[in-house]
């Protein structure tokens, strides 16, 4: 099923299902599974069954793709789309020209495939851990262990045992391409599942430890804390689902709003009866980010969306209150690695 919409602002969208996310315009930050990323413009965003994203501003137009044909996802080559907590999944459009194709000319066939395998031959090209192929599926094939048995109270000899005859140099592999030990990771999975019942549930602290192959509720209240420097009751009351927070929907609003003419940190305080001090650190604590970067993403954005309407340069460096054009032209490479007159001229030779 394919559907265009604008999301709610704060609101948490469950996967049912696979789902593709392609971000079709909006600049902000976009939180999955508890952890915020910014400047999403134009990515394919795949999320496996159970996770969740949310959008903290409300100018974001997205086009999602669920995909239930279940077969599908039985291919080692398309679970690299969707083992996150491994990586995020996502694919830069803009460096897929098979994805324009396919998502611009091709009508959507009943199952989706087609557009997973041309997303899983670009993750692979993208080569986030700098691995070779074999190196990714011994990741994966350890992501799939992990996703079976996280629940259970699996001792580290146990653990290491479930990989089976390659389990040396799995461990080998999978410390040197992504960083951490299987073990670490194990234990991150565990409590990144846990917090969404912590945070989306009424469920006792102490049933969600049990649930989560943890023994003892005071250790799993260490453990949670260590991980996320809160205890579960308060992260439970930071999260606050049934109340959303008006922080963020607040903030970009103001952005959208400002950008142009106000890029000070004391304006944007000012306007929220915060000190600077106290809105950089909610921004850092809720969007994983910083003022400063969340002003030039609004700038960068509307210099694309009025580059694109066919907006002189001169002029559009004017209204965004720079100086001289090349001040303006040095700022967008700066932060897009191609100047204003290649970005239009790249986008013209798309379109024709």
């Amino acid at each position: 099923m394919v559907k265009k919409f604008t999301p709610e602002i704060n609101k948490i969208y469950l996967m049912q299902t696979h789902t593709m996310y392609h971000i079709l315009e909006g600049m902000g930050s976009i939180e999955v599974d508890f952890n915020a990323y910014s400047n999403w413009g134009d990515k394919l965003i795949f999320l496996d069954k159970g996770q969740y994203i949310k959008f903290t501003s409300g100018n974001f137009i997205v086009r999602k793709i669920e995909f239930k044909d279940e077969h599908v996802f039985r291919n080692n080559e398309v679970r690299v789309l969707f083992k996150h907590l491994v990586s995020l999944g996502y694919i830069n459009f803009n460096e897929c020209e098979d994805c324009k194709t396919y998502l611009d000319q091709t009508a959507f066939s009943k199952s989706g495939s087609d557009i997973i395998d041309i997303s899983s031959n670009q993750w692979y090209w993208q080569n986030p851990f700098h691995a070779k192929k074999e190196e990714y599926h011994v990741i994966f094939d350890v992501k799939d262990i992990i996703d079976k048995n996280h629940k259970s109270n699996l001792s580290n000899d146990q653990l290491i045992k479930l990989l089976g005859p390659s389990r040396y140099t799995a461990q080998a592999i999978f410390k040197s391409r992504v960083g951490l030990t299987i073990r670490s990771l194990f234990t991150q999975k565990r409590i990144s599942e846990s917090k969404k019942e912590v945070a989306f549930t009424d469920k006792n602290i102490s049933e969600i430890a049990y649930e989560y192959g943890f023994n003892d509720p005071a250790y799993f209240n260490r453990i949670f804390k260590n991980s996320s420097g809160l205890s579960p009751s308060e992260f439970r009351k930071k999260i606050n689902f049934k109340e959303r927070d008006s922080f963020s929907p607040k903030l970009f609003e103001l952005l959208k709003t400002y950008h142009a003419e106000e890029r000070s940190v004391g304006f944007y305080a000012d306007s929220m009866n915060l000190s600077p001090k106290t809105l950089s650190k909610k921004v850092k604590d809720q969007l994983k980010t910083t003022i400063g970067q969340l002003i030039r993403n609004e700038i960068i954005n509307s210099t694309k969306l009025m580059l694109l309407d066919g907006r002189n340069i001169k002029d559009v460096a004017y209204e965004l209150a720079f100086e001289e054009p090349n001040h303006f032209s040095s700022f967008f490479k700066k932060h897009t690695n191609i100047t204003p007159s290649q970005y239009i001229a790249k986008n013209m030779k798309y379109d024709q």
